[in-house]
């Protein structure tokens, strides 16, 4: 009996299994779709030209796009009174037959973005009372009936951006809250068009708006997101300036020039702001502390300046924690050696600004930044001031006494260019700050005579406060005398100098070597020549220099480029050429009786050689055997010729007493640019040894 029991229960599981197993099968699914069980279904990139047939009556969500569905028809959602999302999009429906989703009662979710829908009807989304979410872009929508939206009246969210709509019906949703008209050519919104008391993002990007609708703006009382990038708007309105509670603000590829601080002071809570593509060089010094809550920023597609302006912005990006978004596109512009580079990798020392220094002169000690960094150069360390050579030095009065004109690097020399016209194609735009003129130097490269209350590399630094005049007697020469150097020269003579780098290299701890280089100034060839030293030679000794010339010394570390980093430079003149006291003096205009002896003398030599030679052969031609001579004898051919100059080949000259190179390896250092090969440039070098131009 209990078997009996049991092979009956085992009957009834199989058969209540079979039934559900039934049960779903009879539900179905279709088998190019992947079903899930909690309603929803999968049709993605199937190829499918119709909606597909035997979906179950269960289904919540239903996904086809990425399909080629061209027509849809009103029995394809009968069964389907339960679906609350549907996604049509990137399909090519251009159009849908008049209430054909009237049975989706319960939809809330409609997308049909990216088909090829040309025109919305009156009763186009009939029957969708619950609809809050309406996806219509990227399509070729070119009209909409004026009543296409009417009785949705729990829409939150409708997007219509990308289309071709040139007229925009009355928009009467008192619910919603997203709203994208973006890129279509529809004319400026009114505070007609748009009667939604609860928008909180309102999207108007590239409609051409040259300025926005005072009371659409003052009626929207809970926008926080506003988009109006794209536009054509030259000024910040005041009715948007005041617009406090705005969270994201996009103004991104409008005209509208510099910005100013007092536009934005109101925006205090601002988490998001897109300030792309606004042909920004800049931002005024500390622009973005007005927004205390920024999280995010964008400045991508500005050509910066980046020059000392705008040295603080790295720094109060990582200091504020703010996320730079598009880092990529965010790019220096100006100058050279920072074109191309990412802002936010910048640090201080790359944007060239200026450090203060005391100067002592004649009228006094004042305080001044006159040595600014070159933002041209990778290394962006300090530039010695290098005035021109003595013959050029004109005296200067106080208007002229500027540090921007003094500022120059030595291969920044400023000469004035002979064409104007190259100036004008090759200068940047807005490059000189504060009324700067750019100009070009005989390298080639720029420089901006700065105006008389300003100064920096840029013209940057305004200075109100202007420097007391000097004396009229104090000349460029006078003036880079008192400014402080770390190499001196302490032995002058007609073909060499004597450097002391003491205190270049005490310091400069971590310097590797030192980089000489030098040039003559008062010679019609002024190029720079270059030495490398070790940094165990305190001292080094120029030599084969021209005399009573004044020469140009500049230091720079070794291992960095040349012209970015030069930071102490020395002026000093060669001695001029003693006259030789052993030459005699010739008087050219009675060349015979000053020859006369000299004759003599030569005749004399020659006839006491041959009468030598003679007595040697005959004494070989007597003897029998073979005259042995020793060491200690001399022979009479060396009797004549032991006194003859080096110079004659018979005898070696005396050696030079010459120190060879000291090793290019100290104290295991091993250096990237090596240094003068085939010649030793340092204190034992000879005057013939000059190194070659590079």
């Amino acid at each position: 009996m209990p078997d009996r029991t049991m092979r009956v229960q085992c009957f009834l599981s199989h058969l209540i299994l079979l039934q559900l197993l039934c049960g779903s099968l009879s539900s179905g699914c279709p088998q190019i779709c992947t079903c899930n069980p909690n309603d929803y279904i999968l049709c993605v990139q199937r190829n499918l030209i119709y909606m597909p047939h035997g979906l179950p009556s269960s289904t919540k969500e239903l996904f086809l796009f990425q399909n080629n569905i061209n027509t849809l028809k009103k029995q394809d959602f009968i069964e389907l009174g339960q679906l609350v999302m549907l996604d049509l999009s990137q399909n090519i429906l251009s159009e849908f037959p008049d209430g054909v989703f009237k049975s989706l009662s319960s939809l809330n979710n409609l997308d049909l973005s990216s088909n090829r829908i040309t025109h919305i009807s009156k009763d186009s989304f009939k029957g969708l009372l619950n609809l809050e979410r309406l996806y219509l872009y990227n399509n070729q929508i070119r009209s909409i009936h004026p009543a296409a939206f009417e009785g949705l009246e729990n829409l939150l969210e409708l997007k219509l951006q990308g289309n071709e709509i040139s007229v925009l019906p009355a928009l009467r949703l008192p619910r919603l809250l997203h709203l994208d008209l973006s890129f279509n050519s529809i004319p400026p919104p009114r505070l007609d068009d748009l009667q939604t008391p609860h928008l909180e993002s309102l999207k108007i990007a590239g409609l051409g708006l040259g300025s926005l609708d005072e009371g659409l703006l003052k009626s929207l009382v809970n926008l926080h997101v506003l988009d109006v990038s794209q536009n054509q708007l030259h000024e910040i309105q005041p009715t948007l300036k005041a617009m406090a509670g705005l969270r994201n603000l996009n103004l991104s590829g409008n005209p509208l020039g510099s910005l100013k601080r007092e536009d934005f002071k109101n925006l205090v809570y601002l988490s998001e702001l897109d300030l792309s593509s606004l042909n920004l060089h800049g931002f005024p010094e500390r622009f973005f502390n007005l927004f205390p809550r920024l999280e995010q920023l964008t400045i991508a597609e500005n050509p910066f300046n980046c020059i000392c302006p705008l040295a603080w912005l790295p720094a109060w990006l990582k200091d504020a924690k703010v996320q730079l978004l598009r880092t990529k596109d965010t790019r220096c512009h100006f100058p050279p050696i920072n074109s191309g580079k990412d802002l936010a990798m910048l640090e201080h020392k790359d944007f060239g600004c200026p450090t203060t220094t005391i100067e002592l002169t004649s009228a006094g000690t004042r305080s001044t930044t006159n040595k600014p960094t070159d933002p041209t150069t990778p290394s962006g360390t300090t530039h010695a001031i290098l005035p021109p050579p003595p013959s050029k030095m004109p005296f200067i009065d106080s208007d002229t006494l500027r540090p921007s004109h003094t500022t120059a690097s030595p291969s920044r020399i400023i000469e004035e260019p002979e064409e104007e016209e190259q100036e004008e194609l090759m200068c940047p735009p807005s490059i000189c700050l504060n009324g700067g003129t750019c100009k070009f130097d005989s390298f080639g490269q720029f420089v901006c005579l700065c105006p008389p209350h300003t100064l920096g590399h840029y013209c940057e630094v305004q200075n109100e406060a202007r420097p007391p005049p000097p004396s009229p007697r104090i000349s460029i020469e006078t003036i880079a005398t008192v400014q402080p150097k770390t190499i001196s020269s302490h032995h002058v003579t007609s073909t060499s100098i004597t450097l002391d780098l003491h205190r270049y290299i005490e310091t400069r701890p971590q310097i590797r070597g030192v980089r000489l280089t030098y040039r003559n100034l008062s010679g019609p060839d002024q190029r720079p020549l270059h030495l490398n030293v070790p940094a165990s030679y305190p001292e080094y000794t120029l030599r084969g220099l021209q005399s009573n010339s004044t020469y140009s010394v500049c230091a720079s570390p070794l291992g960095e480029p040349i012209h970015s980093s030069i930071d102490a430079c020395v002026e000093v003149r060669t001695a001029n050429t003693p006259p030789p006291s052993h030459e005699p003096s010739v008087d050219k205009t009675e060349p015979s009786s000053s020859l006369i002896p000299i004759v003599v003398a030569v005749a004399v030599v020659m006839v006491a050689a041959i009468i030598a030679a003679v007595v040697v052969i005959r004494r070989r031609k007597r003897s029998k055997a073979p005259i042995e001579m020793g060491l200690h004898e001399t022979s009479p051919l060396e009797l004549e010729g032991v006194k003859a100059n080096p110079e004659n080949g018979v005898t070696h000259p005396k050696q030079l007493d010459i120190t060879p190179c000291p090793s290019l390896t100290l104290n295991s250092l091993e250096y990237n640019a090596l240094l003068k090969q085939g010649q030793c440039p340092a204190n034992n070098n000879l005057g013939s040894n000059k190194p070659s131009y590079l």
